[in-house]
């Protein structure tokens, strides 16, 4: 578990992609704790290191058998049993797999927010409810489904805010081919935003 705690009365919960704690996970965990708050990303995976980004195929698998949403959800609830009175407030931040499960998890009682980054299969719950405000983050376009139409299901809903920037998914990952500077300066500086 990549684990900071600076003194501060708010805790961010990274919830990572299907790779697992990788070079972006690490990235993001140092923006926001230069940011001034206390970060954990727990290792959702059943492994010790991250995919690589050519192993999407297996990495996407592997998740899906041996993970899934709902198990993810239970880990991350753990999470924020365990860190229950430590703070405040508290986020759960979560890109792609991680973005998916935070929404899963938005209708738990004591978050603060959740803000979520290209979380593609959150088409598969629709229904949801935020209990807490959500900041959801799309890109222009998607491999496997109409982002416009998710766009529209969710818009006008009380509790969620949705951003559509400019590239594809993974436009926040430094790391990654899809990586759009500009999209991605835009998100961190809205969700820092959503955060104070």
């Amino acid at each position: 578990m990549i684990d900071t705690h600076p003194t501060t009365d708010t805790l961010i919960l990274v919830v990572h992609e299907i790779y697992g704690q990788n070079s972006h996970m690490m990235h993001v965990c140092q923006q926001l704790t230069a940011a001034g708050y206390a970060v954990l990303c727990p290792n959702l995976l059943e492994r010790e290191s991250p995919y690589e980004y050519a192993e999407e195929a297996e990495a996407y698998r592997s998740f899906m058998e041996n993970v899934g949403f709902l198990r993810a959800a239970e880990k991350i609830k753990s999470v924020l049993r365990e860190q229950k009175g430590r703070y405040a407030r508290v986020f759960l931040v979560g890109y792609s797999a991680g973005a998916t499960v935070s929404w899963l998890l938005s209708e738990e009682e004591g978050l603060a927010g959740i803000v979520g980054f290209y979380g593609s299969r959150i088409r598969n719950y629709p229904d949801q409810s935020p209990r807490c405000p959500a900041l959801l983050f799309f890109p222009e376009e998607e491999r496997s489904f109409d982002v416009d139409e998710l766009i529209a299901q969710l818009s006008g809903r009380e509790m969620v805010k949705v951003c559509q920037l400019a590239g594809r998914h993974g436009f926040s990952d430094p790391y990654s081919p899809a990586y759009q500077e500009s999209s991605a300066r835009q998100a961190h500086e809205k969700m820092l935003r959503f955060i104070l």
